[in-house]
């Protein structure tokens, strides 16, 4: 009774931190405007924003999203509206679910008493998990269905019936999120291999679930061979980075038979490509992405933050050392994961990569709450005051840290990082919509990123007049569009001199940075962070 109480209590802490102030902060970004107007328009037309019917990978930026988490959202959109909250819920409730699946995981596996508690509580409070929780990340789904396929595979191994929903469940994540699609298999070939022996007793059992996946997963194959979809992956895939290929070049030309066999054995793309991928992979587990600094992209950190606190590098280290004196099933099981979890992020040109690799937060909090667990264990063997004054410093420094990361993520990280969400698109897409009407055109920087789509998700834009009035222009190098134009909306840099020209008796919105000294402003317009983000002119 005392450990429900418990569990349920680190549920609600859970829930509040990812619910608290859930519509308003951060700033809705253009991923999520996406999600939701593409919601919108499935339910008012049956089709996708550029008019494909009920797609299985979204149009979007021409970045083919996978679609799942769409289809989640649109129930919410149709009775909620079409808002922020409508676009996160889904994903903030799963985060808080992820929570609840791990303790069932944890109890199923039975690795450490106490393990089944702490472990949750740690991915509660989880940075990492926390900040894409947040917001409509399609990654964090993907784990939850991870996490929940594993909890199936498990309790299915001698009962079919979970056998089945666990091969369905990680079928939903290969819909939901791109690096599921590299995780998901390679967790699985490690979950058989780990269970051979249960395996083998049950092979019909596991012949059938694989049959069962392969018809779960063959309208997925269909889509991702067209050519417009697998072109995304490209366009972020190692390969796209041309730093091997110069680093080749440069190795072959320092020989003097630059084009011998011996040298070209030596240097070529197999070598470079696969010391790249394991450069990029090793980086997710050093010390400042994990423990200090955290990602490079400033949207997918807090500010002086790592991906976990500081005190984990001590309870991750502990948990480490005790694990791998203590080899078992449920142990090479987190290893493998851990293992992993990184791999697709590594199979791109940037890393590390806390978004595409955030499935590792599994199992550094399993890690981590064994590491807690042996400290404490060890604290006990000593003196009664050494106990208590181990138990108050890991107990003040865990409360200090996660206070202080709450803090910099409510007060510092808008501000510290201003362009990590859309802020100020709202509040432009409120005053263009009541002026609209004084102008012939209104004519947009693209300073910022995809502008159009949070004017259309603002604006509740018709989605069948959008359909067949809007311009796409090619993809750039790595592999977006955007749209240049619809209605009297144009997206376009600023170039004053043409633009006064071309465009008479229109407003023209700027960035400060791009504003004439003489221009006469008509309207300054700011975030709810107070940065100032767009200034309005009357041509």
């Amino acid at each position: 009774m005392f450990k429900k109480i418990i569990i349920i209590l680190i549920l609600l802490l859970a829930f509040f931190l990812r619910f608290y102030k859930l519509g308003t902060y951060p700033a809705l970004n253009a991923d999520e405007a996406a999600i939701g107007y593409n919601a919108y328009s499935l339910l008012e037309t049956g089709k996708d924003e550029h008019g494909n019917p009920w797609p299985i990978h979204f149009q979007s930026f021409n970045d083919y999203k996978p679609g799942l988490y769409f289809y989640l959202v649109l129930p919410f959109v149709k009775f909620l509206g079409l808002n922020e909250w409508a676009v996160r819920i889904p994903n903030a409730f799963l985060g808080v679910l992820t929570v609840y699946v791990l303790y069932l995981l944890i109890k199923e596996l039975k690795i450490k008493n106490s393990l089944d508690i702490l472990a949750p509580a740690m991915l509660a409070i989880s940075p990492w998990h926390l900040q894409f929780s947040r917001g409509g990340w399609e990654v964090n789904t993907a784990t939850f269905f991870i996490v929940l396929g594993v909890l199936f595979f498990f309790k299915g191994l001698n009962n079919i019936v979970y056998l089945f929903l666990s091969i369905l469940v990680f079928s939903l994540s290969l819909y939901t999120y791109h690096a599921a699609r590299v995780i998901v298999p390679l967790l699985s070939f490690g979950l058989l291999c780990i269970n051979f022996n249960a395996v083998k007793r049950n092979i019909k059992n596991f012949i059938l679930a694989g049959l069962l996946f392969l018809v779960a997963v063959l309208p997925l194959i269909k889509d991702i061979t067209v050519l417009e979809v697998s072109s995304r992956v490209a366009g972020v895939g190692l390969f796209a980075d041309q730093g091997p290929l110069s680093r080749i070049n440069e190795q072959r030309g320092e020989h003097e038979d630059f084009s011998g066999i011996k040298t070209k054995l030596l240097h070529n793309k197999p070598i470079n490509y696969t010391l790249a991928f394991l450069e990029n992979w090793s980086d997710h587990y050093h010390g400042l992405f994990l423990f200090l600094s955290g990602d490079d992209i400033e949207r997918n950190k807090v500010p002086e933050t790592g991906q976990m606190y500081m005190f984990d590098i001590i309870f991750v280290l502990a948990g480490l050392w005790w694990m791998a004196k203590n080899i078992n099933k449920e142990n090479r099981l987190v290893f493998h994961w851990l293992m992993v979890a990184p791999i697709a992020a590594a199979l791109t040109f940037q890393s590390p990569h806390a978004l595409r690799s955030q499935n590792m937060v599994i199992p550094l909090v399993i890690i981590a709450a064994i590491g807690v667990i042996n400290i404490l264990n060890w604290l006990k063997g000593q003196n009664w005051y050494l106990l208590k004054i181990g138990n108050w410093i890991l107990l003040i420094l865990v409360i200090w840290q996660f206070a202080r990361y709450e803090h910099m993520y409510y007060k510092h990280m808008s501000i510290e990082y201003p362009f990590s969400s859309q802020y100020g698109l709202k509040e432009l897409s409120s005053y263009i919509s009541e002026n609209e009407k004084n102008y012939e055109n209104v004519i947009i920087t693209t300073r910022y990123d995809q502008p159009y789509i949070l004017f259309l998700f603002y604006n509740k834009y018709p989605p069948k007049k959008f359909q067949k009035n809007h311009v796409l222009t090619p993809r750039d190098k790595f592999g977006f569009s955007t749209v240049s134009s619809f209605d009297k909306f144009i997206f376009k840099p600023i170039n004053w001199y043409k633009d006064r020209i071309n465009y008479p008796n229109s407003m023209i919105v700027v960035t400060p940075e791009e504003i004439l000294k003489e221009s006469k402003i008509v309207k300054r317009i700011y975030g709810t962070n107070g940065y100032e983000y767009f200034d309005i002119v009357a041509n």
